[in-house]
């Protein structure tokens, strides 16, 4: 079930129908992207206590290198209850960036797998991995709550959850977010001009992009609004993204005459 902040009872400047990650794919892709989160326990009194962890994914739960002597370790002993905060630092502001909460019940685990993905996401643990008072433990998830910043929020189903794969060009994003804005600006405005309903636009920035398309923050009369444009088709990798822009911006000018 999604929920969303601000009644607006203006048109959108896009559709809902443009392509788009459903939630469970922003969520997959936010946390793969990160290597540490607030990992959450209860205290023998049943208070909360969460604390600073390095994580990765095995397939799509999260796993832990942790000492015996770690309060978040004892505290797992004795509750296996749990729950890992992940979120992005990008935007500058703190509440605009996306997190995720993962939560279930985390438990000790020799898998040769866990091994694998933590020490491909952390090499550096390589040197510790085998001291007597370190184990991993793996947070098997039961529910996920994944907010986008203002305005985009639900609970993800944990079926959506494991069928969802990080976006490929997410590493790819920032880069291309920065080159466009900086390189390109004249084609952001003819992008929303040709695509969205801001057909007077003067002036627009590039805040997001993803297999799928990309984001933009349009100048109108009422001031900046969110719209999105769509790629011909999913990219696979961020290299596709230049040629997949190029396309866009032949048929933008075609359609402006």
């Amino acid at each position: 079930m999604s929920n969303t902040h601000g009644p607006s009872k203006e048109l959108p400047l896009t559709d809902d129908d443009v392509a788009a990650p459903d939630h469970a794919e922003r969520a997959r892709t936010l946390v793969a992207g990160q290597r540490t989160g607030a990992l959450g326990t209860l205290t023998e009194d049943g208070f909360p206590y969460p604390s600073y962890v390095t994580f990765a994914l095995c397939e799509a739960d999260p796993v832990f290198l942790v000492s015996k002597m770690a309060s978040h370790t004892q505290n797992l002993e004795g509750d296996d209850r749990a729950s890992l905060l992940v979120s992005e630092d990008v935007a500058e502001d703190p509440l605009a960036n996306g997190r995720v909460t993962l939560v279930g019940r985390c438990r000790p685990t020799d898998a040769s797998e866990v091994r694998e993905a933590f020490l491909a996401r952390h090499p550096e643990a390589d040197y510790y991995v085998d001291f007597k008072d370190f184990g991993f433990y793996r947070l098997m998830i039961d529910r996920i709550r994944y907010i986008g910043g203002y305005g985009r929020m639900s609970w993800v189903e944990t079926e959506a959850w494991h069928a969802a794969t990080p976006d490929p060009i997410a590493e790819s994003a920032r880069g291309i977010v920065d080159h466009m804005n900086e390189d390109h600006a004249d084609a952001l405005v003819a992008y929303a001009r040709a695509f969205t309903r801001a057909t007077s636009a003067e002036h627009a920035t590039m805040t997001g992009v993803d297999r799928y398309g990309f984001e933009l923050s349009v100048d109108t009369e009422r001031g900046p609004r969110p719209a999105r444009v769509a790629f011909d088709a999913p990219l696979r990798a961020g290299p596709e993204a230049r040629t997949a822009m190029v396309a866009l911006l032949k048929r933008a000018r075609a359609q402006l005459g």
